[in-house]
């Protein structure tokens, strides 16, 4: 199963570290396991994180409620819960905020069959999110205009040069993540900005991971969160993640889409 994964391509760095430590003589579930112990990772009630078969689900406990209760994630033997340890090995205070939301949504509302505007923000962040931490300048500013605002050849072509240098993508949706095994051209993300100092793009990777980790978790506990903050970016318009990203690319109204303009009555 893992071996149609493609761990040379970007948009997977931010998970590539604890990928590279699963081992080939044990179920990825023990790996993930053996590793958030080796990591201290807790939930938000102090429950170690572990890693469990899906069938240890009670039957009729709602999968966050369980993870918030016991720490237990339960896990399939599927890429899309497999890119979720990972995430979960990556981003583990973020994760744990997102948990401890939707926990806390389902203790005071019940599952019921509509999740509400929080779990929503948070089961979109958890499935489908890029963060985008961007140079908080004006030029920062300038580049995340243009993608709310649905300007693509400026921010993919104009802007060119601040891809990378001062504004970078990290994956975090495990669904997303599954998605791109299959690169297409449509796949976009939900995507979060996050402004950085300059002090931020001074830092190797593993302590740029963890400087993201704190800020978004300490943003949601602060903050919550909704589906509003979000904006559509085409994971492959990143620039650099594509190798045909021409003109005749970022042209393509089909996928690179004009944005709607609401009628005023």
């Amino acid at each position: 199963m893992l071996d149609v994964i493609d761990w040379s391509q970007p948009w997977y760095e931010s998970v590539r570290d604890a990928a590279g430590r699963l081992s080939a003589q044990e179920h990825f579930r023990d790996s993930f396991s053996k590793q958030a112990a080796a990591l201290g990772l807790r939930n938000h009630l102090g429950q170690p994180i572990s890693f469990v078969p899906q069938e240890d689900l009670p039957e009729g406990t709602a999968y966050e409620q369980h993870i918030g209760a016991t720490g237990c994630v339960p896990t399939r033997d599927n890429l899309h819960d497999f890119f979720n340890g990972l995430v979960w090995l990556a981003f583990p205070r973020i994760k744990v905020q997102l948990n401890a939301l939707q926990a806390a949504q389902i203790a005071l509302d019940g599952v019921g069959k509509s999740r509400g505007p929080a779990r929503d923000g948070a089961t979109i962040f958890d499935e489908n999110a890029a963060l985008l931490v961007t140079r908080d300048n004006a030029a920062g500013q300038a580049l995340v205009d243009a993608l709310r605002e649905h300007r693509w050849h400026e921010a993919f072509v104009e802007r060119r040069a601040q891809w990378g240098l001062d504004a970078q993508v990290w994956l975090f949706g495990h669904a997303l993540m599954e998605k791109l095994v299959a690169p297409r051209k449509a796949i976009t993300a939900h995507t979060r900005i996050v402004l950085a100092g300059d002090g931020f793009f001074t830092l190797d990777h593993a302590a740029r991971r963890a400087w993201i980790d704190a800020t978004v978790a300490q943003q949601l506990a602060d903050d919550g969160l909704s589906t509003a903050g979000f904006t559509p970016m085409q994971a492959l318009g990143v620039p650099g993640w594509w190798p045909e990203q021409d003109e005749a690319f970022y042209a393509d109204a089909t996928v690179f889409r004009a944005k709607r303009i609401s009628a005023v009555k």
